[in-house]
């Protein structure tokens, strides 16, 4: 199959974070039947990364993620684009990393590898699990797909992942002095948070903050005893002061939990690529074991996350040669 047919394949496989086991099953299958030796490294049950490697130690990788986020879109396609959930984010980019270590190896480059991991769209856990192996040490570089426009990237924003809870007591809404509203201190704590002044970076830029999910209560006419929101934070400064400013917006009126935090991250770079700095953050911090990391694939951010993500036919086939350029103008003299 050619890469389009490949990207559709894989964007028919169900994979929203958590359900990522059939298509790792077909990733480990396709690749054994390429000639790959193929590890399914045990992250959680059902879940696993997919590790392809030669007979030759994997001194180069190829990485991205299995996993996408809801709600699954089946592909489709037009004379310009492939449409679907995962298309550019970052099913689109496993194909042509795919045909990009196999155009490698029909030219005698047998030092590639392909690292497919889980969960990168939640706690990168799949990346953590990967960090721990082995092969990690025989890596020296790494180069790590997510949709850059096909423009290598020298740093991404870091990241937290907060989860914010507060407790009030229940009560008829008639009498409100008889209770105490979880959802009234929630929002003075946003408040609080949204108000505040990010100091600016001149590499990073801007650290931004997104409060993507907001619950609690049971009805309108019940005093709200419990809420919770949940907090993204792109982070273009140093993790520290922004933990600072959400630990004394909670203060004593809710509980404050971090799933995932990490610091912005400068990539290596060279010459004869467009560049850019992007605000999104990947799995790359957690792979710190893998060697120099790269981050460079087809397709836009914006069309990610959407009711109408797409990749183009023309980025994506490019993107093939893109890779092993890339490969070529990092390590060829490495490896001979």
């Amino acid at each position: 199959m050619n890469v389009f047919e490949l990207t559709t394949q894989l964007i028919d496989i169900p994979s929203v974070t958590g359900d990522e086991l059939a298509v790792g099953q077909f990733l480990a299958s396709h690749l054994e039947q390429l000639g790959y030796r193929v590890e399914r490294q045990g992250v959680a049950p059902d879940r696993f990364n997919v590790i392809a490697t030669t007979e030759a130690p994997p001194r180069i990788v190829f990485s991205t993620h299995m996993d996408t986020v809801p709600p699954f879109i089946e592909s489709r396609e037009d004379d310009e684009f492939i449409y679907g959930r995962g298309s550019c984010d970052a099913k689109g980019i496993m194909a042509a990393q795919i045909f990009a270590a196999q155009r490698l190896r029909d030219e005698g480059v047998n030092e590639v590898g392909l690292l497919f991991m889980v969960d990168e769209e939640m706690g990168s856990l799949g990346a953590q699990a990967a960090n721990k192996h082995p092969l990690a040490r025989e890596c020296h570089y790494l180069i790590n797909g997510e949709p850059t426009d096909s423009r290598l990237a020298t740093g991404t924003k870091g990241s937290i992942r907060a989860v914010i809870s507060t407790e009030g007591r229940a009560g008829h809404s008639a009498y409100p002095e008889a209770g105490e509203s979880a959802i009234e201190k929630l929002l003075d704590i946003l408040q609080e948070i949204r108000g505040s002044e990010w100091p600016e970076d001149g590499f990073f830029g801007t650290t931004t903050c997104n409060i993507g999910v907001l619950s609690g209560g049971t009805r309108p006419n019940v005093i709200a005893d419990k809420a919770r929101a949940e907090l993204q934070i792109r982070l273009g400064i140093d993790i520290e002061h922004v933990r600072k400013v959400l630990e004394e917006a909670a203060g004593t009126r809710g509980r404050l939990e971090y799933a995932s935090a990490h610091n912005p991250v400068r990539l290596f770079s060279v010459d004869g690529f467009e560049q850019c700095v992007v605000r999104f953050t990947t799995d790359v911090p957690y792979l710190s074991q893998w060697g120099k990391p790269l981050l460079l694939g087809p397709g836009s951010i914006l069309d990610a996350h959407t009711e109408h993500e797409r990749i183009s036919k023309r980025e994506l086939e490019s993107a093939v040669s893109l890779y092993t350029n890339l490969l070529s103008s990092v390590v060829k003299e490495t490896l001979r």
